[in-house]
């Protein structure tokens, strides 16, 4: 995949030309026109020739390089510098994470893509077909990117919520099991990745929305309250499968726990029922002289019919009890 995915120059709303880097810095003093520039996973030349264009913060570079950046907002001189992380599930129902570097001036947009993201090309074609809104800027652009990237959520963790289903199947009727403890870990493993790549959007969004920033018009700060709510709203649907998978693995751990008393309890319980032909086995055993019955016809009939009666009413008390 090429590192430039797309360059151009935008003005009343419209796209005006497409360009090429060595170009910008004449489009930049023109007045009424920003730039709009795509990258996948740029090589170190191509971000030094964006720097170069737009003056941008050597730290902000190096950030945008090297990404494995945690979500954050920063203001680097006259650049906006903003991180987010992307998710996407896979075939394979594997949440597969990447990032989004943003640079923003007074008459530019720059978007950084890196690992596995979903290409921006919707948003460019969505946001050229409203013209009117495309009229307010880069910061629009800013805003249609985050939007696409905090909707992504939504399906992730919507499959998420359909994995703790599953679960919590499998934990009340089937046979709780080791195999379910793993996948509760898994589940929750994901669950806190997909929670410290959401939870930084409220600040940012926060001062999106409240503090002045030159690059983002007050007719658009408006729309960054839409991504404001979206995030809460994942937050929200985060900590509640978080607390129910909890519980889930508390009662997985309980339901073991109780299957083995269970199992105990049987083996308890034929215990004491083979203890008893044990013990008459072993009163006969003993090889005294002077046994009354010994010299009874009926005597060994007598005393394996009283064996097993015995053994017939430990049972039926043990049945009855539970614990057989």
């Amino acid at each position: 995949m090429k590192e430039i995915v797309n360059c151009a120059a935008y003005a009343a709303g419209h796209r005006t030309e497409d360009l090429d880097l060595d170009s910008i810095h004449e489009i930049l003093k023109a007045p009424g026109k920003f730039v709009w520039i795509g990258l996948y996973e740029p090589s170190e030349e191509i971000l030094e020739r964006v720097q170069n264009e737009f003056g941008l913060h050597d730290l902000a570079v190096e950030d945008a390089h090297q990404a494995h950046q945690r979500p954050k907002i920063e203001l680097y001189g006259d650049s906006l510098f903003i991180v987010l992380r992307t998710a996407q599930m896979s075939a394979d129902r594997h949440i597969q994470f990447g990032e989004t570097h943003f640079f923003v001036g007074s008459n530019y947009i720059v978007v950084v893509r890196h690992g596995s993201s979903v290409a921006y090309t919707d948003v460019r074609a969505r946001c050229e077909s409203m013209p009117e809104l495309l009229s307010k800027g880069q910061g629009f652009v800013l805003y249609a990117i985050m939007d696409f990237i905090v909707d992504m959520y939504f399906p992730v963790v919507e499959k998420m919520e359909e994995a703790l289903e599953a679960i919590e199947d499998k934990v009340f009727k089937e046979n709780p099991s080791r195999q379910t403890t793993e996948q509760i870990y898994q589940l929750k493993k994901d669950l806190l990745e997909v929670k410290r790549a959401v939870s930084p959007l409220i600040d940012i969004c926060n001062r999106l929305m409240r503090f002045d920033i030159k690059y983002i018009t007050p007719e658009t700060q408006p729309y960054f309250r839409d991504i404001y709510d979206h995030g809460l709203r994942i937050n929200e649907m985060v900590d509640n499968t978080r607390e129910l998978l909890n519980t889930a693995l508390d009662a997985n751990f309980s339901l073991i726990s109780i299957s083995q008393n269970d199992t105990s309890r049987k083996f308890a319980g034929w215990a004491a029922i083979i203890a008893v032909p044990t013990m008459v086995a072993g009163f006969y055993g003993m090889n005294f002289k002077f046994m009354p019955e010994l010299q009874w016809t009926y005597g060994y009939p007598f005393v394996v019919f009283g064996t097993f009666c015995i053994c017939a009413v430990v049972y039926y008390l043990f049945r009855r009890s539970g614990w057989l």
